[in-house]
């Protein structure tokens, strides 16, 4: 392994490639998750709801009804609540 002014530079290197591969694999993921929701577009389905749905099931269940109960109160307060026209 070189050494180049304290830095091991083969290490470093490796620490490099790696990060690189991982970036390439990220971008082809990401392409990926792109054409799904091109997909669901496509059979309809609304995809600004699929990506908060999404957001939602990440959360842990009791943040999540936290969150629901707060925005429930807030349309509430504000007079959006259940309104039919």
């Amino acid at each position: 392994m070189s050494n180049t002014g304290g830095v091991a530079a083969d290490q470093l290197r490796a620490f490099v490639e790696r990060i690189e591969r991982l970036e390439e694999e990220k971008k082809a993921i990401s392409d990926d998750v792109k054409d799904v929701y091109a997909e669901a577009k496509g059979n309809g389905f609304d995809v600004k709801a699929m990506r908060a749905l999404i957001r939602l099931r990440k959360l842990d269940t009791n943040v999540r009804l936290e969150m629901e109960a707060l925005i429930d109160l807030y349309l509430h307060a504000l007079g959006m609540a259940g309104k039919s026209e």
